[in-house]
C-alpha cells in the first residue's frame, strides 16, 4: 500500500540523495537537518501544550456539570420531600 504512494525506486532515492548533497554541500546538510530537528521539537511542545490545555478545560468543564447535577439531585430531593409532606398532611 505504501508503494502506491511513493512512486520512486530505491535507486531514483540514491540519486536524488546524491543531487541534494551536490546542492546544498556536506557543510550545510547537517544545519539544515539540525533546523529540521528543532522545529519538530517545537511543534511537538506547541502540540503537547494545546493538549494540556484542552484537558484542564475539560476538567473544568466535566466538574462543573457535576456540580450542577448534585445541586438538581438536591432540589429533586427537596421537591419530592415537599410534596410527600403536602401528601401527608391532605
Amino acid at each position: 500500500m505504501a508503494g502506491y504512494f511513493i512512486f520512486i525506486s530505491g535507486q531514483e532515492i540514491v540519486i536524488l540523495l546524491l543531487v541534494v548533497l551536490l546542492l546544498f554541500g556536506s557543510k550545510e546538510i547537517p544545519r539544515i537537518a539540525r533546523s529540521l530537528g528543532q522545529g519538530m521539537k517545537e511543534f511537538r511542545k506547541a502540540t503537547d501544550e494545546i493538549k494540556r490545555e484542552i484537558e484542564d478545560s475539560s476538567r473544568d468543564v466535566v466538574n462543573d456539570f457535576k456540580d450542577l447535577k448534585d445541586d438538581l439531585s438536591r432540589d429533586a430531593s427537596e421537591v419530592v420531600r415537599n410534596v410527600k409532606k403536602n401528601l401527608d398532611t391532605d
